[in-house]
């Protein structure tokens, strides 16, 4: 195993070919062992393999080539440098045409190559991402006489992806409709007449044993070869011993369909046509196949609704936007929009890309990329992100971030990471898997000659005990447990506006047991203001000392600065820039405005220039018990006024705490403030456990100290000053705003900046566990329980022998019971 270094790469690839958790399971084992490769997780869910390795020890051809080796696919890198763009080209009459253009477009800055195919009409052009523009190449090819069309808008490599998989899904619809079209005949012949159905007397085994049988190796030829993916996959997998789940029903209906043959071809040498009539399996294997591919149809089925968030976030990008040049619109694909355009977004339209707004206001609705239902009102200067809905008036934008550099190709790019991770708790299931599936096949086999031998069965019997522990057993029901339910869970945990990194930090946000809050901007609004504005100077109004404070700090960078300047203008009034203006660090200000001196700031600073406020002890308390910063103001050495100043708690603190300690969590404030204050504001939001007088870099400590008494701490703040804190957490909860989400500062992202955020990442996380528990449960206890019936223990006590179409039929359920069960996962909401 290579050591992390500057040569290490990361990808997230499809794999091709993997049926049951004994597949994955092989790869990453295999992967995991080759000398540079740091980390290989392989998710059975999403057919991906998330690939950590030193590309100077190992080349990713090689482990493409050891992957083959085990017969299975791993599709080539995306290539991250440049991109690969398909046009086609309309009124090319000659090879001349067809140069002219191959030579003016490598002639564009940032095209690396440029190929015309003149009789399919057809260009490819590779850009560099950073310097090639789409638009360009159109408008040169325009230029020139000729009309390029980019071939499919949905050149996504997921959107392309899914597309095949839909496809794949119809073509085992359609093969599936033909075995059970074949099946339900072969079942008739082959059991009617056990059952007192009528058959052709040249059907009947009783008249015509050889018609009998000929007329089903007629049926279930057909099916075996419609299902022959089995056969191909199973049996080189058992070769090279690997063994998988297809290993298991190849073997399983091979040998039912094989010793039907011998037997179908002694009744035409002659050789006990009845008995041999009576002792022929095609229909096991013919309906085992059958029955299987009913269960894999329906698990594929299921398993394309596992990234349904995600298709609905690609969709939220619109196809064309209008471009404003000159004063002129015009309609360009959303996809050649390129960085400084002026953009037009009319009522009701999505926004095309990531920008900010020149002129206009209007309503965006952002609930698709943060949950939040209600619109935002946005103006000159604000921010606005690709994929949000302008609700009513008419927007102009500058377009700051297009693509792969866009809020929602992170936010998908980070979900589908997410999706492609593994949990902890996977881990159990995996490492059964690895030897469940050789395991299952000596015991089927043990299982087959026991009862041959020592408890003198026919050796039909025998061989259906055999077949039916071979079919039961199928490991896939323990391989989706897991990544099916991380799957739907990280979806639908987008939706809502929790985007949660890892499978690993979705299972540890289950453990929680105390939740950190910062105060600033996190349980507060970030954002103080003046409450309390008490006179003590009969000499001077209310809005005298307002408006002389506030000018006097218009030169001042301070927060509570800003507190007061706004309150002067929120009363109107008129201020002015200070003549004269000194900042005291730490402590306030000295100004002079209007030819008075002011002094603002705290008692310390005032006391210092001889200025006692006397008198006024109860006032500074009572402020001070409210949770207000209180600052003394002087105008020429005359104590004049208090001034009461807090940063208000969001509306939904006080619910979101009582909900959190509903759940059983403890809840702790983390702050900078006094503790007088502290405590005022921590009552105020119902929280009893305060830790106040923290300076930023001291609060990773105080987390660390809470770890050490025996918590699992989960710190939620604002992802970027908190960002030490939240890294030695168990868990870190960033709080984003949809539009600057702080990705990188958090295990998971609350996109809405909205604490329920924090309810809904702890919720889903045991919601998502929970889930995932029954799924493990459901999957071992199937096998446990249904590997002995299978081997026949009941029909040793006198009770019933489990027909291998029954364990066919079981096995296929099991599957399609996991993943259903993890798709309820789609309705979570977290309320």
């Amino acid at each position: 195993m290579g050591a992390e270094n500057h040569n290490t790469r990361h990808a997230q690839v499809d794999v091709d070919g993997m049926h049951c958790a004994a597949c994955s399971t092989r790869i990453e084992k295999v992967v995991s062992n080759i000398e540079g490769v740091n980390s290989a997780t392989v998710n059975l869910a999403a057919e991906s393999l998330d690939l950590h390795w030193d590309e100077a020890v190992t080349p990713y051809e090689q482990i493409q080539e050891k992957v083959h080796g085990l017969g299975f696919t791993l599709a080539d890198l995306p290539i991250n440098e440049s991109t690969l763009l398909t046009f086609s080209i309309s009124g090319m009459h000659c090879a001349a045409c067809s140069t002219r253009i191959e030579k003016v477009v490598s002639g564009l800055p940032g095209v690396i190559k440029a190929e015309v195919n003149l009789p399919a009409e057809k260009g490819q052009f590779e850009i560099d991402k950073s310097g090639g523009s789409i638009r360009a190449i159109k408008d040169a090819i325009a230029r020139l006489g000729f009309s390029a069309s980019r071939v499919s808008n949905k050149a996504d490599d997921y959107l392309r992806k899914k597309e095949e998989t839909l496809q794949r899904l119809q073509q085992m619809k359609t093969n599936l409709l033909r075995m059970l079209f074949l099946a339900v005949p072969l079942f008739y012949i082959s059991m009617g007449h056990m059952m007192g159905l009528p058959l052709p007397a040249f059907l009947n085994p009783e008249n015509s044993p050889a018609g009998f049988g000929l007329v089903q190796l007629l049926l279930v030829l057909p099916i075996i070869w419609l299902g022959r993916n089995f056969y191909l996959i199973g049996i080189p997998a058992l070769l090279r011993r690997v063994p998988n789940m297809d290993s298991l029903i190849a073997v399983g209906t091979g040998a039912a369909f094989i010793y039907s043959l011998w037997n179908l071809v002694e009744i035409f040498m002659g050789i006990s046509p009845m008995a041999k009539a009576m002792d022929l399996y095609f229909e096991s294997a013919g309906i085992l196949i059958a029955l299987v591919s009913v269960g894999k149809y329906m698990e594929n089925r299921a398993k394309v609704h596992t990234s349904d968030a995600i298709t609905q976030l690609l969709e939220l990008a619109p196809e064309e936007a209008t471009l404003l040049e000159n004063g002129e619109q015009r309609t360009i694909a959303a996809e050649e929009i390129e960085q400084n355009d002026l953009l037009l977004i009319k009522p009701g339209e999505r926004v095309p890309a990531d920008g900010t707004i020149e002129e206009g206001e209007s309503s965006l609705d952002e609930s698709m990329l943060t949950g939040e239902a209600i619109p935002v009102t946005k103006g000159p200067g604000d921010r606005v992100i690709g994929g949000t809905v302008n609700t009513n008036g008419v927007l102009k934008m500058r377009c700051t971030d297009t693509g792969e550099d866009s809020v929602l190709a992170g936010i998908i790019r980070l979900v589908q990471e997410a999706q492609g991770s593994k949990a902890p708790i996977a881990g159990l299931a995996d490492r059964i898997s690895l030897y469940f599936v050789p395991a299952v096949m000596a015991f089927a086999l043990l299982t087959g000659l026991a009862w041959y031998f020592i408890g003198q069965v026919e050796f039909t019997m025998a061989l259906r005990f055999f077949i039916a522990v071979l079919v039961i057993a199928c490991p896939c029901a323990m391989g989706l447990a897991t990544p099916t339910s991380l799957m739907v869970g990280m979806g639908r945990g987008a939706q809502l506006g929790v985007l949660i990194k890892n499978g690993t930090a979705l299972e540890m946000a289950e453990k929680i047991d105390t939740v950190v809050f910062d105060k600033t901007g996190t349980l507060t609004e970030g954002k103080p203001r003046l409450i309390d504005l008490v006179v003590v100077d009969d000499h001077l109004r209310e809005e005298e000392v307002l408006q002389l404070v506030a000018s006097a700090e218009l030169s001042s960078q301070h927060p509570l600065a800003e507190a007061l300047i706004e309150a002067a203008r929120d009363r109107n009034l008129t201020v002015t820039q200070p003549l004269d203006f000194e900042a005291i660090g730490g402590r306030g200000i000295r100004a002079r405005v209007n030819d008075k001196e002011i002094i603002l700031g705290n008692y310390e600073l005032l006391k210092e220039h001889d200025i006692i406020f006397a008198g006024f002890d109860s006032q500074v308390e009572a402020l001070s018990q409210a949770g207000k910063t209180v600052l003394y103001v002087s105008v020429d050495q005359r104590p004049t006024a208090l001034l009461g100043i807090a940063d208000t708690l969001k509306n939904e603190s006080r619910e979101i705490i009582t909900r959190l300690q509903n759940l059983g969590h403890q809840v702790v404030m983390l702050t900078g403030d006094n503790p007088t204050t502290a405590a005022a504001i921590a009552s105020e939001a119902g929280i009893s456990e305060v830790i106040a007088g923290v300076l930023p870099d001291q609060k990773a400590e105080k987390i660390t100290a809470l770890q050490q008494h025996g918590r699992k701490v989960a710190m939620v703040g604002d992802g970027i000053n908190d960002a030490p804190a939240m890294a030695i957490a168990d868990v870190g909860m960033a709080m984003g705003t949809g539009v600057d989400i702080a990705v990188e500062s958090g295990d998971i992202v609350l996109m809405k900046g909205n604490l329920a955020g924090v309810h809904q990442a702890l919720s889903l996380s045991r919601a998502v566990m929970k889930n995932i528990r029954q799924n493990l449960f459901w999957a071992f206890a199937f096998n446990v329980t249904g590997i002995p019936v299978a081997a026949g223990i009941l029909y040793i006590f006198g009770g019933p022998q489990l027909n291998p179409m029954l364990a066919g039929g079981a096995m296929a359920l099991s599957s399609v019971t996991v993943v259903s069960n993890a798709l309820r996962l789609r309705l979570f909401s977290g309320k």
